[in-house]
């Protein structure tokens, strides 16, 4: 059998469809008794919803949080220290730093060439290892928690621009269509609360919206649709469609989900599609999401210090640090994957303005969610992520003053942190060359060749190597989660990735 892409279990799948044969279609009392046996054996259900069964191999993390910041942040004005770019400003990007490497059209044949851009900002070394963690004064509060974070230097990718970009790293490939992180997560490993979704996701309101953010990038590709994100909203209804029609009450709607689900048990019982089952669990979901969202979305409980601490910005729906706060709510009610979305962060030219515009409504709730899942003891397993689709050029695009400047798209190297969930605290990993252009080897020589995602090298993080990471630190070997489409397995990490041990604790 081939190690890379072992073979699902037949036995198994024969089992768990059997299983929801006899809820949905065969028993007499309908899916009424199902929803029932729910409500009274949540974790039997929960044990059953993920097609693993078991994980692989301990668990370090429980669940995700996923702080994904939509547009590039620049690592080289937030984490990744240069102070040689100062000394040479406006000089122009040697061409062996270069090597060769295609450029975005944006700076390909600008007229003053690639100039050298050093941050304008300071940064301050949190001393927790002989190393210590570089922070930009961007980020003061987060700054304050740099013992929680391991902060990793030489991620990278392939894709060059947003769209490929983004879709690479929640989906493990470029072309649209696979499942994302948090789909894998539903399908693998299942739900941890059978009232609330697998997977939530929240836009997080910003000044900067330049790029869209389609649903494809939180979907369930060619898995069933129930592993799907779901999109949790600031205004009206937290999920679309949720609240009963008027003169509607929810014995009407009970009603109404039994009738449907027995229809629906029919269909399947002649068909065998296992859609139609999804269909099921997903109105049962949303009839439980009717009295579980309400009152997860009521912070009324909350004290005041909560709001001291991620920011008075928690007060107000849809604000980046009022979604930290709710995807602590929802980590604490059991969700197992939240995943935040902020967009704005492609500063293509006045970084400066919108990176500080930017850093703003994300630093305080960013250090105050660290703080919050460790106060609560929830921290050592709920892995935390923070990052983007890629990082920002040593170079400057457009007109460059020690003021002010813009970066272009750089996927050879960027910054990415996480925290809690088995990873080493006060930690760096990898490291860049002294313009952060280019990963460097652990000793700070030239790392040549560059790395290829087929070659991995100790200090480099490609986001294939990420997402394994990410899967080993909740129990999966990303080898064997795997799902047959088309006549081939797929996985996450397509036929690459390798888990990087060296930041577990």
């Amino acid at each position: 059998m081939n190690q890379l892409y072992p073979k699902p279990n037949p036995i198994r799948e024969h089992e768990l469809l059997a299983t929801r044969r006899q809820l949905f279609g065969g028993s007499a009392l309908g899916v009424g008794t199902a929803a029932l046996a729910g409500l009274l054996n949540n974790d039997l259900l929960a044990e059953e919803s993920g097609v693993l069964g078991a994980t692989h191999h301990p668990a370090k993390a429980k669940r995700v949080i996923y702080l994904f910041m939509s547009g590039g942040p620049s690592h080289l004005d937030l984490w990744d220290y240069k102070p040689k770019l100062v000394d040479m400003f406006n000089q122009q990007l040697p061409d062996h730093v270069r090597g060769g490497q295609r450029v975005t059209g944006m700076t390909a044949n600008q007229r003053n060439g690639l100039p050298l851009c050093p941050s304008r900002y300071k940064f301050t070394r949190q001393q927790n290892n002989q190393d210590g963690v570089w922070v930009s004064e961007l980020l003061p509060h987060t700054a304050k928690v740099a013992h929680e974070l391991c902060v990793v230097h030489s991620t990278y990718t392939e894709a060059i621009n947003h769209d490929p970009a983004i879709t690479y790293i929640q989906t493990g490939s470029q072309i649209p269509g696979r499942p994302s992180l948090g789909a894998w997560l539903s399908y693998g490993l299942g739900s941890l609360n059978e009232n609330l979704p697998h997977y939530v996701v929240m836009h997080a309101r910003t000044n900067h919206p330049e790029q869209s953010l389609f649903n494809r990038l939180w979907g369930p590709g060619f898995l069933s649709s129930e592993h799907q994100g779901i999109l949790m909203r600031s205004e009206g209804d937290p999920v679309l469609y949720l609240s009963n029609p008027k003169s509607v009450t929810s014995g009407d709607r009970r009603k109404q989900l039994d009738a449907l689900a027995a229809l629906n048990g029919e269909q399947h019982k002649r068909f065998g599609d296992p859609e139609v089952l999804a269909r099921i669990q997903q109105h049962e979901m949303a009839y439980r999401m009717q009295t579980s969202v309400p009152e997860l979305m009521d912070l009324s409980d909350e004290p005041k210090s909560t709001f001291e601490l991620y920011g008075e910005d928690a007060r107000t729906p849809g604000t980046f640090a009022a979604c930290c706060l709710n995807a602590r709510r929802l980590a604490e009610r059991g969700v197992r994957n939240i995943q935040i979305f902020h967009r704005g962060w492609d500063a293509h030219g006045g970084l400066p303005r919108e990176h500080g515009s930017q850093c703003r409504d994300i630093d305080q709730a960013c250090a105050g969610l660290i703080r919050d899942l460790r106060a609560r003891g929830m921290l050592d397993d709920t892995l935390v992520i923070w990052g983007g689709e890629f990082g920002r050029t040593a170079y400057c695009q457009g007109n460059l003053t020690r003021q002010n400047y813009g970066r272009d798209h750089h996927p050879r190297c960027f910054s990415t942190w996480m925290a809690g969930g088995g990873v080493q605290p006060g930690i760096t990993y990898g490291r860049t060359d002294d313009y952060g252009y280019n990963i460097a080897n652990p000793d700070g020589t030239p790392m040549d060749p560059l790395p290829d995602k087929a070659d991995w090298r100790p200090g480099t993080m490609h986001i294939h190597d990420l997402n394994a990471t990410i899967l080993h630190l909740l129990g999966i070997d990303h080898r064997k989660l795997t799902y047959r489409y088309q006549g081939r397995d797929f996985r996450l990490t397509d036929i690459h990735g390798h888990v990087i041990k060296d930041i577990i604790a």
